[in-house]
């Protein structure tokens, strides 16, 4: 029976060496097809990644016609608004062509200029936002107490 070492080709560690863990990482992502994207996103970045935004909301997204008095440019194309062009107001004020920022929500409920996130139809991604909101309220309230009585 061969060993483990020569089954898979490696040698045993030497005195004082540590395994290479980033490699092991990357091995069992690419042989082991265990992670999906969205637990890959987790493990790296601490984040969920975020679902498309709800699609009522995206429906109710106010629609605006370009005039001769309004300029800007689409901040997802990059191409200037041009008079009579329909555009869609997001709920952060920021404006964006129609043929853009509807593929854009169909993939996340961001606002590609600010970030500011739009509703979702995910309960389990609205529970985590109030998770998030609720700790990040709780560190704001901690720093507070803080400085009062150190500062």
């Amino acid at each position: 029976m061969a060993s483990y070492f020569d089954e898979h080709d490696c040698q045993p560690l030497g005195d004082g060496q540590q395994p290479n863990h980033m490699l092991h990482l990357a091995r069992l992502i690419i042989d082991g097809g265990h992670f999906s994207d969205e637990e890959l996103a987790f493990a790296f970045n601490g984040e969920r990644a975020a679902p498309p935004a709800s699609k009522q909301i995206v429906q109710s997204l106010p629609s605006v016609i370009v005039t001769s008095e309004m300029e800007g440019k689409c901040a997802i194309c990059l191409g200037p608004y041009e008079e009579g062009d329909r555009l869609r107001k997001m709920p952060c004020g920021h404006t964006f062509h129609h043929a853009c920022i509807i593929p854009w929500l169909e993939r996340t409920n961001t606002c590609p200029f600010c970030r500011q996130e739009l509703p979702t139809d995910d309960p389990d991604y609205e529970e985590y936002r109030k998770h998030k909101a609720r700790a990040k309220q709780r560190e704001y309230e901690i720093e507070a107490l803080h400085d009062s009585m150190f500062g």
